[in-house]
């Protein structure tokens, strides 16, 4: 694995001296007093440190961490469909991408408990400027995405990036996790960008590109947070898009939305797992498709469809269908206590006067609902 030293996690024989060098290092040091506030931070450190694998500091530590923003910041997590994984296999995860650091963490934590292989997973670089948050990210096997290219650095990036995820899957036997796009979505429509399976594709050598990406063994992955806490950050850029303009992150703007992220009220969170693409679609996929542009295509419909079809819609969801569309299509979904406490977080988090604010904050929330309704009135 030399080949890929710029984007790999660390090796297992790294890990003790990547937490030496960062055990000490204030934002380091805050993390671990979260996850562990009853010990003394000397003990902390013997334990962190104690860490040989990457596998141990996920189990030891990360895996608290996150129980930890469970406890504080939501009202549990729930899980589904991962019982009809195997654990011997090495799987291909793609899912909608909502928090930056969050998805990945919490399906981790689903795979370690449902004792199947956790992912490695792919991270844009632009996320992991801070030295620690790149020796945290590598610490708990993320790999690196390059941004901001050129279009010829990119393809040799992509080709080099598609060559790393061929070899964690097929001979490490190790499974990865991806967004279904590049960034998170911001306004809740969630759709599978082609470039991504694109890039995946990238390493197919002498087979056709459904033979390959059949071989990945594709699991289409629903993440459902009850409320975003991140939802008002997001706004901006939403707005920015839909009047047009450019738009330019603020200093810091991603290092906000991970604390955000973390430390914000979740409520109820869902993760599903759906079913491994099988063969058989693939080569479906083959026969009705002329091109592989077609049939990359129909590849992202099939597993918008899924994701569509296992994410778990919250009262959130209907009741801003409902104030979206001036109805009460969906009060069935919903208490009118919960319509008041969804009402009173419009109002605290955004320019309620501002009709294109409003719409595009209950689009948000609506987008889950009007996806799945494209599938089947009676999914809902």
């Amino acid at each position: 694995m030399a080949n890929y030293d710029d984007i790999r996690f660390y090796n297992d024989d790294e890990v003790q001296e990547a937490l030496l060098a960062y055990v000490k290092h204030p934002m380091i040091k805050a993390l671990l007093q979260f996850t562990f506030p009853e010990m003394e931070y000397d003990k902390i450190e013997e334990k962190v440190t104690a860490c040989t694998s990457i596998r141990d500091f996920q189990t030891q530590v990360i895996y608290w961490t996150v129980q930890k923003v469970l406890e504080k910041t939501s009202e549990g997590l729930s899980y589904s469909g991962f019982d009809h994984l195997k654990k011997e296999e090495a799987y291909m995860y793609i899912s909608n991408h909502r928090d930056i650091v969050l998805d990945t963490s919490l399906l981790n934590c689903v795979l370690y408990e449902a004792d199947l292989k956790m992912t490695a997973s792919a991270i844009g670089d632009n996320l992991v400027q801070k030295p620690f948050l790149l020796a945290l990210s590598k610490l708990n096997r993320n790999f690196l995405v390059r941004r901001g290219l050129s279009p010829r650095e990119m393809l040799k990036s992509s080709q080099k990036l598609s060559e790393y995820i061929r070899e964690l899957l097929l001979e490490e036997k190790r499974s990865v996790w991806m967004a279904q796009r590049e960034g998170r979505t911001k306004d809740g429509n969630d759709h599978t960008q082609q470039g991504v399976l694109k890039m995946l594709a990238m390493a197919k050598k002498d087979d056709s590109v459904a033979q390959y990406l059949a071989k990945l063994k594709i699991v289409p992955v629903s993440i459902s947070y009850e409320f975003d806490p991140t939802d008002v950050l997001k706004m901006p850029e939403i707005l920015a898009k839909r009047m047009e303009t450019i738009y330019i992150k603020s200093a810091n703007e991603d290092f906000k939305s991970i604390l955000k992220g973390a430390l914000g009220h979740k409520g109820r969170i869902h993760i599903a797992a759906g079913e491994p693409i099988s063969i058989s679609e693939f080569q479906k996929l083959e026969e009705e498709s002329a091109s592989v542009n077609e049939q990359l295509q129909s590849l992202t419909g099939y597993i918008d469809r899924q994701i569509y079809k296992n994410y778990r819609l919250w009262p959130a969801n209907f009741i801003a269908c409902d104030l979206l569309n001036g109805t009460n299509d969906y009060e069935a979904h919903y208490t009118q206590k919960e319509k008041r406490q969804f009402e009173r977080r419009l109002t605290r988090r955004i320019d309620v006067k501002n009709s294109l604010e409003v719409n595009s904050y209950l689009l948000m929330y609506a987008n889950p609902v009007l996806n799945k309704k494209t599938l089947n009135e009676n999914q809902l």
